[in-house]
């Protein structure tokens, strides 16, 4: 009963309208958001059919060593699922019937990163109990943190005592529609304290944040009309997840991160599900950023793990 079918860009419309309505989809699985990037990823995209219906959709991308990943430009990604009557059983027939369909199209192997918990409608982790079946091995963990915004937390001492010590100074926290001087703060404090770049350009940024003005919001804080503290809040509706925070050298010396921070927190994402500060590891999980991690921790989030498997397919 299940079939599987590549995607081609004449199925926008019914690939858009499914994620939509999907229990385990973000904005960023649209396909506005996906082939922004097509020029860097070769896009290999599948739907598979349980009879005449859409059963299940795979974001994905093939690379010239023929591996299959679940895509490359997306910090997360997997089977994107229906919001009822796929169950597990269903969903190991699609991976079953998908690998062998990928097998004669010579891949030869699945790289596929799950969706963490805390971004689904409904749970849907039926995807990671297939993977076992099959074989899978993790090839990775990432150790994010994130506050479930319905239930009580509450900031450590030492962020507490940064709150209040900022709230005496002058400060204006505002809403950026332009990414360019945002993401010229997070590439220089890339730069300056991790010797890295962004993984989006300025320009990037800016053509998505028009596609999704809702969903992609950049906030800053500003004293004396300059701005010191940055945060690019990607916004799902259930999570609202800090895609990039930046500050400058007058910002980090003054904790200004603490009280923007709070406004996105205690007022303007709220009544989201959960704020989520992302990972805080390098090589491929296996190196912890310690200091970045508590600094999350102290604002009462706690840890989410961002996963990743290998199947092999021949």
């Amino acid at each position: 009963m299940i079939t599987i079918k590549k995607y081609s860009p004449d199925l926008k419309p019914q690939w858009d309208s499914f994620v939509r309505e999907s229990r385990n989809a973000t904005f960023l699985f649209l396909r506005d958001y996906m082939d922004y990037h097509s020029d860097r990823f070769m896009d290999s995209s599948w739907i598979a059919y349980k009879g005449d219906k859409t059963a299940a959709i795979l974001p994905a991308n093939i690379t010239e060593d023929g591996v299959l990943h679940s895509h490359q430009g997306l910090t997360y990604g997997g089977w994107l699922l229906p919001q009822r009557h796929i169950d597990g059983a269903d969903v190991l027939d699609i991976f079953t019937e998908a690998a062998s369909i990928w097998k004669k199209e010579g891949y030869s192997a699945l790289d596929y990163k799950t969706l963490p918990f805390i971004y689904t409608y409904r749970p849907s982790q039926e995807d990671e109990y297939a993977l076992f079946r099959l074989g899978a091995t993790r090839t990775e963990c990432n150790l994010s943190t994130a506050i479930p915004l319905h239930r009580e937390c509450a900031y450590n001492k030492l962020r507490r005592r940064a709150l209040s010590k900022t709230a005496s100074l002058q400060f204006r926290i505002k809403e950026s529609q332009d990414a360019l001087p945002v993401m010229r703060m997070v590439s220089d404090c890339l730069h300056d304290r991790h010797d890295a770049t962004p993984v989006h350009t300025a320009q990037e940024m800016q053509l998505l944040k028009e596609r999704f003005p809702n969903e992609i919001r950049f906030w800053m804080l500003e004293m004396q009309g300059e701005p010191h503290a940055a945060v690019c809040i990607y916004d799902t509706g259930i999570v609202a997840h800090a895609q990039y925070i930046a500050t400058t050298p007058y910002g980090r010396a003054c904790n200004l991160l603490t009280p923007l921070f709070h406004q996105l927190i205690s007022v303007e994402y709220a009544n989201r599900e959960y704020f989520d500060f992302g990972t805080s590891n390098e090589n491929h999980g296996t190196y912890l950023n310690e200091g970045l991690l508590r600094q999350k921790a102290s604002f009462g989030a706690t840890g989410v793990a961002y996963n990743r498997y290998i199947l092999p397919l021949q």
